[in-house]
């Protein structure tokens, strides 16, 4: 009997990914504290998050991940001119100096194998193993080295992502009416069950997974196992190169946040282009608030796709003005599970 990805999970798994993501806010103030003094720096002169990325030579994705999560941990607030500085609570506890401060505390952490490695990922800017033989390993970039051009290494973290998927699928489809869909094309489909998903409930949808080859033999047997391999195509390709065909949905589920700004607004366009008039986008993903400060668990979950890939957890806003630039209308915004929901847009 083929395997259902309809059925949810009896609990929901969000508090495990929220306690295995904790390590990041520990990594993030330890360097903010130890290796960047940044409530020194912004007690003496509140700078805008530009700004202060400029002082502390970050580049822009790299400032954005370190103050929405120290926001996000109510240590830093913005004024009415949008220049950050540290709140009462880091004035207090976190400023060199203050008679209750903790900073030397904080910075017993400062040699620590992770907290490094998070300072190395700020400074330049780069996905861990960038430069390495062994390449990235969550991402595929023509030119350079990924894991998912390997077998066995594009099979273990495909089937490791999977974890997280075949919670959330259910929750996707159940969301989702596509009645009047004739076919999806999953830009990035990974093991494909979002798309098994919604192929077994629209039993009159054909669906097309774009994805690396040795990814999409991991997908080819899930669509085996869950009955639907006649309705699903697993087809070859590079999403920045490739031929997107024509479909009625076109759907990036956690896809975006490997990537940084530019190469996003070019998947939105690029997606755009392929749907047919009245078709929809869908991005599926984590949403940060729209003033990038918080909530604490999209936060710390950012700073770990910053540190493993070449993106980080965007915010509604920014998805809905790259929807737009493409010539999208926004529609609405639906929760699926683990933090993530679904923007709908229409062409």
């Amino acid at each position: 009997m083929p395997l259902s990805a309809l059925k949810p999970p009896s609990l929901d798994p969000t508090p495990i990914f929220e306690i295995f993501r904790g390590s990041y806010a520990t990594e993030l103030l330890t360097a903010a504290v130890a290796h960047f003094n940044v409530f020194g720096a912004l007690a003496k002169q509140p700078r805008t998050r530009e700004e202060l990325g400029r002082d502390l030579g970050l580049a822009d994705r790299a400032a954005v991940v370190l103050t929405t999560a120290l926001r996000a941990m109510k240590l830093l607030e913005a004024d009415g001119n949008g220049r950050l500085l540290p709140t009462p609570l880091a004035r207090e506890h976190l400023l060199p100096g203050a008679r209750f401060d903790v900073g030397n505390y904080v910075g017993l952490a400062a040699n620590a194998p992770g907290v490094l490695e998070m300072v190395e990922r700020l400074k330049t800017n780069r996905p861990a193993g960038a430069k390495s033989e062994a390449g990235t390993a969550f991402i595929y970039r023509e030119g350079v080295a990924s894991a998912m051009e390997s077998e066995a290494s594009a099979r273990h973290f495909t089937l490791a992502l999977a974890g997280r998927a075949k919670n959330v699928a259910p929750h996707l489809a159940a969301v989702l009416e596509l009645h009047d869909a004739q076919t999806l094309v999953d830009l990035g489909g990974g093991t494909g069950i979002y798309s098994i998903a919604l192929l077994q409930k629209h039993p009159k949808l054909r669906a097309i997974v774009l994805d690396r080859p040795e990814v999409l033999k991991v997908a080819q047997e899930m669509a085996d196992e869950h009955g639907v391999a006649d309705r699903l195509e697993c087809r070859p390709s590079d999403m920045f190169k490739g031929e997107i065909p024509q479909a009625d949905v076109v759907l990036l589920s956690n896809i975006l946040h490997d990537w940084d700004v530019a190469d996003c607004q070019s998947l939105v366009r690029r997606a755009a282009e392929a749907l047919r008039a009245g078709g929809r986008l869908l991005i599926h993903d984590v949403l940060l608030n729209d003033a990038l400060d918080g909530p604490l668990p999209i936060a710390l979950y950012s700073a770990a796709l910053f540190t493993l890939t070449e993106g980080r957890a965007y915010s509604a806003a920014e998805y809905g003005a790259w929807m737009q630039e493409a010539g999208l209308t926004y529609h609405e915004t639906l929760p699926t599970l683990i933090h993530c929901s679904v923007l709908v847009a229409a062409k």
